[in-house]
């Protein structure tokens, strides 16, 4: 159980700075919600919705293949010299070609008189790009507390210049009474509006590359062209799954804008992305979980229990995901108030979003069997696949739903990704997943959600209480399904998977 209890020791540190950064983040939303209209955080999320897209271009599948080739060669630091290298030249090609079409690109996405913000938003793809290979470094080498920092640090920083630009300047600018109002004057931009966004995450991002100078400057620099050509032959088919799965993540918010009539659609695309951020604790335990995951399901690859260990790391990860859709949507209630008032409109998307991201999360542990195995191109299949569901569903069902089209769209795509990819890789790498305890706890937390939705409804003190009495009757659930694996845990033994 070292393995588990090492796994679980890294999640904890990688979690504590994204679990601290996303919801310092989090706390950013009733910001935008309560000082921006749902159409002026409509453009934020279309925005980011593109940051989230390019970003998987421009890194081009080069973190994983960092970690894949730092096991098999016995010169680790090269292979990240080559990374490193071919990230920086890639990055100042992406950088300079776009920046140089920025407002043919603002007109493209129908933000004529915002080339500002496209230049931004390309400044914003090249640092976290270029910065994403001394990061993968650092989980490479277990270096999670220092990794954990420097998000931190990013995203306080962020958040600080938010806080300042929107929540003071903003609101001083309009008000000829407040003690800022005069700084406000001389600073503030009501033509940048919502760009203070992009401006506030830039710095953050710079800021984040300066941290990491030691990573970047420390090496001895050396370009392996055969390397790199083997390293590129095994990244990109994950940068053609890394295509689709940003195809099902975020092309959702992109169509809506281009689907739905010019006058309601930025609404929707602002509404919609709000509702979003309320399933935010599932996307943080996925993203935590996944940032010590990779390399650690890399590391135990060649152990002999290595696939008894996969199958109780799913057990665990079912778990948690089950407990964060139960306790989530059984404090809906108030937990809807981080959104302004006409924002809450689509906060009936909240549990398909939650459960569409469940079927992300287990899709992820699936993943590792092409992984491992070398068959990369299958997670271009299985993702290009849900890109193909993506777009035919949303396509069909956007212009007659609205964003529920897009929220139902995400869950069958995600749903069908995770079913296939189960079955195609019990054929290649069968890992003996306890599939009635998994459907058991899925099924558990549905029920319990549909008790509290429909029996107890309210958002009174008494409400809140029993919701939360079901919450807890999920754990003790657990605790006693699971009792003889935890001790076992404890004590340091390898618990007999049931």
């Amino acid at each position: 159980m070292d393995a588990l209890k090492k796994l679980a020791g890294q999640t904890a540190i990688y979690g504590l700075s994204t679990i601290v950064a996303r919801l310092l983040n989090y706390f950013l939303v009733p910001l935008y919600t309560y000082n921006f209209t749902t159409g002026e955080y409509g453009i934020v999320t279309e925005l980011y919705a593109y940051i989230s897209f390019l970003i998987i271009v421009v890194t081009y599948g080069m973190e994983t293949a960092l970690f894949n080739f730092s096991v098999s060669e016995n010169d680790k630091d090269k292979v990240y010299s080559t990374a490193l290298i071919s990230l920086l030249v890639s990055t100042l090609i992406f950088v300079s070609a776009l920046s140089v079409f920025a407002q043919p690109l603002a007109q493209l996405i129908r933000h004529p008189n915002h080339s500002n913000y496209v230049i931004w938003v390309i400044l914003i793809i090249g640092l976290d790009a270029f910065t994403s290979i001394p990061f993968a470094k650092l989980r490479e080498q277990n270096k999670a507390t220092r990794f954990a920092l420097i998000k931190i640090v990013n995203i306080c920083v962020n958040i600080a210049l938010n806080i300042f630009f929107i929540g003071i300047c903003k609101n001083a600018y309009n008000n000829s009474q407040s003690i800022f109002y005069t700084i406000a004057q001389s600073i503030y931009n009501p033509s940048i509006g919502v760009g203070y966004v992009f401006i506030s995450n830039l710095v953050g991002s710079f800021i984040m590359l300066i941290m990491l100078f030691p990573e970047v400057i420390r090496i001895k620099y050396s370009f392996d062209f055969s390397l790199w050509k083997r390293m590129m032959a095994y990244a990109f088919p994950l940068l053609l799954a890394g295509l689709a799965g940003m195809t099902n993540e975020t092309m959702d918010r992109i169509l809506l804008k281009y689907l739905l009539p010019p006058n309601i659609a930025e609404s929707q695309v602002g509404i919609y992305g709000a509702c979003y951020k309320i399933s935010i604790l599932m996307t943080i335990f996925i993203q935590t979980f996944r940032y010590a995951a990779e390399p650690f399901f890399f590391s135990y690859a060649r152990e002999k229990n290595a696939k008894k260990l996969y199958a109780d790391v799913m057990n665990y990860f079912i778990i948690a995901c089950a407990f964060i859709f139960v306790a989530t949507m059984l404090n809906l209630s108030w937990i809807q108030y981080f959104i302004g008032k006409e924002f809450r409109l689509g906060i009936h998307v909240v549990p398909i979003l939650l459960l569409a991201n469940l079927c992300l999360g287990v899709f992820f542990n699936l993943s590792i069997w092409y992984k491992l195995t070398g068959k990369t191109r299958y997670g271009a299949y299985l993702t290009g696949m849900g890109a193909i569901i993506t777009l035919v569903l949303n396509f069909t069902l956007i212009p007659i739903m609205g964003f529920m089209g897009s929220a139902w769209t995400t869950l069958a795509c995600y749903a069908t990704m995770m079913v296939v990819s189960y079955f195609i890789g019990n054929k290649h790498y069968p890992v003996h997943y306890n599939l009635k305890r998994i459907l058991g706890y899925l099924t558990l937390s549905l029920a319990l959600y549909f008790t509290g939705h429909y029996f107890i409804q309210g958002n009174s003190a008494i409400t809140i209480v029993l919701n939360n009495l079901l919450v807890v009757l999920f754990v003790i659930v657990v605790i006693v399904l699971e009792r003889p694996g935890i001790e076992k845990l404890m004590n340091n033994e390898n618990p007999n998977h049931q």
